[in-house]
């Protein structure tokens, strides 16, 4: 199993690859401890994804957040090629947003910003 996430903070960009569950365990357990670091919770947590612009994948990111009422933008490339959906919702604390992502993980092809 590979699991790409890229992550931007800062202009720097974090590409992190794993290639099994510890690896991608390990990922989210740094994540949570940034997220407790830096946010006070709960929180408004603005997500960014990318991904081809294909209807149903667009459809299943914003299925995944219809229960939270987030309110979620979507934008096409210049090309058409890809799509941005960015959802900002309100979160209770890191834990809802790393199950966000990995409910997100599923799709196929997505790139979580």
């Amino acid at each position: 199993m590979i699991c790409k996430t890229y992550l931007c903070k800062k202009d720097k960009l974090k590409i992190v690859m794993a290639k099994d569950e510890k690896e991608i365990e390990a990922f989210y357990i740094r994540l949570k401890e940034q997220l407790e670091e830096s946010t006070e919770w709960p929180s408004t947590y603005l997500y960014k994804f990318i991904v081809p612009t294909v209807e149903e994948k667009i459809e299943k990111i914003e299925s995944i957040f219809e229960d939270n009422a987030a309110c979620i933008k979507t934008k096409q490339s210049s090309n058409g090629k890809y799509t941005s959906v960015s959802v900002e919702v309100n979160m209770e604390n890191p834990d809802a947003v790393i199950d966000k992502y990995k409910e997100v993980s599923v799709v196929e092809d997505v790139i979580s910003l």
